[in-house]
């Protein structure tokens, strides 16, 4: 009852959710609404198996404290190529599996950053930075339905309860699904303060507003818990090509100079001076000034146009 694959019934038809609309804000809304504590970990469907069917492709933008999911507000944000192989499942925390090595925790105040905890050996344990790498990050935020990894850094622990266990040693290919299928690690006591943090995209870090549809807008980016605007200052359509393809939107239809097409954006501003090649997976592996260093007003927010 507490752990499986998710699936979802509309009009007396069951049908399967992709992975690409789940995140753990709608796994802890789901848990809650089976009576079945909180989340413990989002997982592919190497889990739980491919589903049948249908498959709901709705994306659900969940605070993380709905009773339900259908108090969560919907969405068609993700265009994803969904699959049965896509297929999400999830662990609460009132299930047997809830036990499994491998499962994985941030302990941060935002969704998909925080310090990284793995349960081993029936035992939560801290992550030390020695060994520690990209790839193994990239495994983490996807098991934990957060998208790709931003960075990974160092942390001194801050919760006592687990200072004394810690783990190193994971080796990861990438591929894996989750940290279990990595090579088995050493756990120990916790003598190093180089703890690690990590911190993953997540799939709501960039979103395109002001024309009442998801792929055109004036675009917005989501960092240190605020949404922020990007300015025009050698923006061009190799730009745009990123942003449309990191929302599936398919590609930029123009290169819209005028600024503020969409309106002016308020808050910060995030990024200037944006420079892509054109063939990144996500803006974040662009060049660009740095989080909100800029010479910029909102009158020069950039608008995008996706096809």
């Amino acid at each position: 009852m507490c752990s499986g694959r998710v699936e979802r019934q509309y009009f007396s038809k069951w049908g399967t959710v992709c992975d690409a609309c789940w995140d753990m804000r709608a796994a802890s809304v789901l848990c809650r609404q089976l009576n079945c504590g909180i989340a413990v970990s989002v997982v592919g469907s190497d889990w739980f198996g491919e589903g049948s069917g249908e498959i709901w492709a709705d994306v659900f933008d969940c605070d993380g404290n709905e009773t339900k999911l259908s108090a969560c507000s919907i969405s068609s944000w993700s265009r994803a190529e969904c699959s049965h192989r896509r297929d999400v499942g999830v662990i609460c925390s009132n299930s047997s599996l809830a036990l499994h090595d491998g499962l994985v925790r941030l302990s941060g105040e935002r969704q998909c950053e925080g310090e990284v905890e793995v349960f081993i050996h029936q035992v939560w344990r801290r992550v030390l930075l020695d060994s520690w790498s990209l790839t193994e990050s990239s495994v983490v935020c996807r098991q934990l339905g957060c998208g790709s990894v931003l960075n990974f850094h160092s942390s001194s622990s801050s919760s006592p309860e687990h200072s004394h266990e810690c783990v190193t040693g994971f080796q990861c290919s990438g591929s894996e699904a989750h940290l279990g299928n990595c090579s088995s690690p050493q756990t120990l006591n916790c003598s190093s303060t180089q703890q690690l943090s990590i911190t993953c995209l997540g799939h709501g870090s960039i979103r395109l507003v002001g024309s009442g549809g998801d792929c055109a807008g004036r675009l917005e980016v989501f960092h240190s818990g605020s949404w922020g605007t990007v300015c025009d200052d050698s923006w061009d359509i190799k730009d745009a090509h990123v942003v449309c393809r990191q929302l599936q939107c398919g590609v930029a239809l123009s290169n819209q100079q005028v600024p503020a097409w969409f309106g002016p954006g308020s808050g910060p501003i995030w990024l200037d001076e944006v420079e892509c090649e054109g063939n990144e997976t996500s803006l974040w592996s662009c060049s660009s000034l740095g989080w909100g260093k800029h010479d910029c007003q909102h009158k020069e927010d950039v608008g995008v146009m996706c096809s």
